[in-house]
């Protein structure tokens, strides 16, 4: 007889089925790398559909704007060994005095949603309200950055980290790389030695993190978690070694290249594919959130190392159109939004610039997706507004500005510069014509949180499954 435990989880997983048989459960991934604003845009989803039909600002979602969407409320966990996002020590914080930013994500958690409704049209038997249960699931954009790691063997993995590019970034691991061509790949392995030089690669990546870069791997040497000082997380990218194949093969198992290759397999296989099979297979939805202005702020390397962690994260998901089979028991992502944040950190008249340069960003994989037929849309928004637009007189001009609190305190009214429509050419880097503070959330104590098109992403998500 199955325990309690197991007649629970089947129960659960058949009222799984039965909603995505009906089409009445809807699986969304929010995905980005660290600090584009995962916590922000979860914390104020969940804000903006519970106070829909109140005083929530959602004039481009039809069911909202018609009245028809009544509003969400929280249900329990679909799993109950996953923790629950911190909705509510995320408005704590927001509501502070002052107001702070939430915590940024630092394990799994999820959320459960239950949107109710009422159809825009009805027939004779049909109820007078609708429901969409909605799962949301965060985590750590740090560990997103192993996904492109499926795609590679230790030696090509290898090869793809020892050339980067970037006088900056390889200043970052000069001292290490010193130490680890001193390495004979086919000597006896020492331990020690060996998790010494890993915790100087990790520290490398924790440096290039704050310098502003992105493409950084193994995500969990950023945020190890239960992983800290576990061997699974003591190996390091070998440079070019000189041995072909069959020597690489045969090299003894107690070797450098043989031990460092088994854990970085160990790696791929028993940390990095359960997350994503686990979680990223599942969805049916995705919007991904880039933080372009701070990659602007950060410079040409940076920008370039964001492209590239972008254009290899979206040869990482599974998209296509979705039928009952697919629905049902292999779920694809049939719908996607790419979104600059932060969009309150420019004047307003800097919005459509910013959304050009994240199409130009994210110009070669945005082609496979409209090849393949899948419905893309790229806009700006702001999850929590932080900023007010103003006109300023300059010599007789009215001249667009923003009015905020940067983190330090500071009321300031600025212009932080122009967003490039394209990719940005050697002139500007040159000019450093582009600068923004990092300001305060506004707060909202029990109003909805202000927002910069939210109501755009929502209807893009959800609105067809609201109608």
């Amino acid at each position: 007889m199955p325990s309690p435990f197991n007649r629970e989880r089947l129960g659960r997983e058949l009222t799984n089925l039965m909603e995505r048989t009906r089409d009445r459960q809807l699986r969304l991934a929010v995905t980005g790398l660290s600090q584009a604003g995962k916590t922000a845009f979860l914390t104020s989803l969940v804000n903006q559909l519970r106070h829909a039909g109140l005083e929530a600002q959602l004039d481009l979602l039809p069911a909202a704007r018609e009245g028809r969407l009544l509003g969400a409320q929280r249900l329990s966990q679909p799993d109950l060994g996953v923790p629950r996002f911190p909705y509510d020590a995320a408005l704590d914080a927001l509501n502070a005095k002052p107001p702070r930013w939430p915590e940024p994500t630092r394990g799994i958690s999820e959320l459960r949603l239950q949107l109710r409704y009422r159809p825009a049209q009805r027939g004779w038997l049909a109820p007078e309200f609708n429901h969409l249960t909605l799962d949301l699931f965060d985590y750590p954009g740090e560990w997103l950055l192993d996904l492109p790691m499926l795609a590679h063997d230790f030696d090509s993995w290898c090869q793809a980290q020892t050339q980067h590019s970037g006088v900056h970034r390889q200043a970052l691991f000069s001292a290490w790389q010193a130490r680890v061509e001193q390495l004979d790949p086919a000597a006896e392995a020492d331990e020690a030695q060996l998790a010494d030089l890993a915790a100087a690669y990790a520290d490398g990546l924790k440096q290039a993190k704050q310098a502003g870069f992105s493409d950084l791997q193994p995500g969990r040497f950023l945020l190890p978690g239960e992983l800290e000082g576990a061997p699974v997380l003591q190996f390091f990218p070998l440079p070019a070694i000189g041995l072909s194949t069959e020597q690489r093969q045969a090299l003894p198992e107690t070797s450098v290249y043989a031990t460092l290759a088994k854990r970085f397999r160990y790696y791929q296989q028993h940390i990095v594919k359960p997350f994503y099979r686990d979680h990223f297979r599942r969805f049916d939805r995705q919007i991904v959130l880039v933080d372009v202005l701070g990659a602007l702020n950060a410079g040409p390397e940076r920008f370039e190392d964001l492209s590239r962690a972008l254009q290899q994260l979206m040869h990482s998901f599974d998209y296509g159109q979705r039928s009952l089979l697919t629905r049902l028991f292999s779920p694809r992502i049939d719908r996607l939004a790419i979104a600059a944040t932060k969009a309150d950190h420019v004047t307003p008249d800097q919005h459509s610039n910013l959304v050009r340069l994240l199409e130009a960003l994210l110009a070669e994989p945005l082609k496979d997706l409209r090849f393949a037929d899948i419905p893309v849309k790229a806009l700006s928004l702001a999850a929590i507004r932080a900023t007010q637009a103003r006109e300023v007189n300059q010599q007789g001009q009215r001249l667009a500005a923003l009015y905020g609190t940067t983190l330090q305190g500071e009321d300031v009214l600025i212009y932080p510069g122009d967003v490039p429509a394209r990719l940005p050419e050697e002139r500007f880097w040159q000019q450093q014509g582009f600068d923004f503070p990092h300001f305060r959330p506004m707060g909202s104590s029990d109003q909805a949180l202000a927002h910069i098109r939210m109501d755009a992403a929502l209807d893009w998500l959800l609105g067809d499954k609201l109608a």
